[in-house]
């Protein structure tokens, strides 16, 4: 049968546009793609090639911010715990209660003027969770590593939303698991990790998965594969980078997020997977360069930041974090707009074209828009950090005081609680935070700080109350042994 002139002309009119997409550069987004949030645990903003370091290396990592988005402001909070809360709940601290690591009485804060809020250390089981609405959109959900939330019965991921779990923290070679698993004896971590991740998205590649892989690494104890250490251990340092072990651990987390991108390859899962990798917080440094010199214990440098994990300045609470989605996402591309760890979850749910939760208070702003376009504007004006206790180094030496701060456009202000000193920085001007302009600008200082102040009492934020003897009294009452303190002083 022939096709009339104007009938075929009709047809080529309507359809050549769609045959142009292709060479125009556009890309038909997948439905529902995969979701993989690998997280190293107190892994410094600058402790990938990426990010600057010029000892350590991360090629895998390095090639998954060529390929994908580079967030180069993005933050998480001051140590372990609170960080994987936010990340868990999309909310702040103030609204879950889980500030730190363990109760008040961990460091001896009884010669300070203030008494910290009581510390949360299980994730509220009234909240719904991130793998809980990604399970309602589609997505097997499977997590394996650092929980650190709920250590046992209904606050474990298993009873939380992931399908499958094993939770594993506090040793590298010879570690335990929830539930109990076997391993090749000798086994790093870091490798039994990612054998289970590797797995799973394996068995799971037919249909819509999200994996979430918060790795033990590079949490002391400083430990590492021989083979690793020896490649480093005659490279000349740079700067406060320099220890051959903690860079072996490194090549370790690096080693993980390369086998993960072979698979997807592999698998040809690439393109409808978002691949996603940061830190917990800050990394373990810059204490000596704060004057804390006994107990300070730098195992690498966060610089050009100020100070590191227990520090609420960007040393402590800037990570670095990439993500890559080919064809949808810009190929090294970099976005310099401030985000944070409660955005995430309504990030995930967006890409997975699922529903956020009616059931509780949302914090954070899905990042989809600046992950296409890192030019492009979030609704909010600032993002928040509350902080009401103390965490400490050595003896009497301490990584914060009870601080609060906003954090708007290239704008810091935080307000610490003991006395109401205020610290104003310009970030684009002043990285380091070494010049406190809250003299200098008093409007801006003044205008910060009413929104703080605004904040706090729309999300009715604890605060530290005054130190009184019988307070003293209590904290030493509480106040257990040195060996217990120390195990949890370690799982940070």
């Amino acid at each position: 049968m022939k096709t009339s002139a104007p009938l075929l002309t009709y047809l080529q009119r309507i359809f050549r546009p769609a045959l142009l997409l292709p060479a125009l550069g556009f890309a038909a987004t997948p439905r529902n793609p995969n979701v993989i949030f690998i997280m190293a645990d107190d892994l410094g903003y600058t402790d990938v090639a990426c990010f600057g370091s010029k000892y350590y290396e991360t090629p895998n990592i390095d090639r998954l911010a060529t390929q994908g988005t580079k967030f180069t402001n993005h933050h998480h909070h001051q140590n372990c715990t609170p960080t994987r809360a936010a990340l868990m709940s999309g909310q702040y601290s103030v609204r879950t209660g889980v500030y730190t690591v363990g109760g008040t009485d961990r460091f001896d804060w009884h010669k300070r003027p203030l008494r910290p809020v009581d510390n949360v250390t299980n994730l509220p089981l009234d909240r719904t969770l991130l793998p809980q609405a990604m399970k309602a959109a589609g997505y097997a959900t499977g997590m394996f590593g650092k929980w650190h939330i709920g250590q046992q019965g209904d606050y474990l991921p298993g009873k939380r939303g992931f399908d499958e779990a094993i939770v594993s923290s506090g040793a590298h070679f010879d570690f335990n698991t929830i539930p109990p698993t076997d391993y090749p004896k000798g086994q790093y971590l870091a490798d039994f990790l990612t054998d289970r991740a590797v797995d799973f998205i394996t068995r799971h590649k037919d249909h819509p998965f999200y994996l979430y892989l918060p790795h033990f690494g590079v949490h002391s104890p400083h430990h590492a594969k021989p083979e690793l250490i020896a490649k480093f251990k005659n490279k000349p340092g740079v700067g406060g980078h320099n220890n051959p072990t903690y860079a072996a651990m490194i090549a370790s987390v690096d080693e993980s997020v390369g086998r993960v991108m072979a698979l997807l390859d592999e698998l040809k899962l690439a393109d409808n997977t978002v691949l996603i990798f940061t830190s917990d917080n800050g990394g373990v440094g810059g204490y000596n360069r704060e004057g804390i010199k006994k107990g300070g214990g730098d195992v690498t440098d966060n610089a050009p930041l100020r100070s590191g994990k227990g520090s609420l300045y960007e040393g402590g609470t800037r990570v670095p974090f990439i993500v890559r989605w080919p064809g949808q996402f810009q190929a090294g591309g970099a976005c310099e707009v401030p985000t944070i760890h409660v955005d995430i979850y309504p990030t995930l749910v967006a890409l997975g074209g699922g529903k956020m939760p009616t059931t509780q208070v949302f914090d954070g702003e899905s990042l989809v828009p600046l992950m296409r376009n890192g030019q492009a504007k979030l609704a909010r004006e600032a993002i928040y950090q509350h902080f009401p206790g103390y965490l400490g180094i050595g003896v009497d030496q301490w990584r914060t005081t009870p601080v609060s701060l906003i954090h708007a456009g290239d704008w810091k202000l935080m307000e610490y609680l003991e006395d109401g000193r205020l610290e104003l920085y310009n970030l684009r001007e002043d990285l380091g935070e070494t010049k406190n302009l809250a003299t200098v600008r008093p409007e801006k200082t003044q205008e910060l700080h009413a929104k703080l102040l605004a904040w706090r009492a729309a999300t009715k934020a604890p605060m530290p109350t005054k130190n009184t003897g019988a307070a003293a009294a209590e904290a030493s009452a509480k106040k257990k042994g040195g060996g217990k303190k120390k195990k949890a002083q370690e799982q940070e």
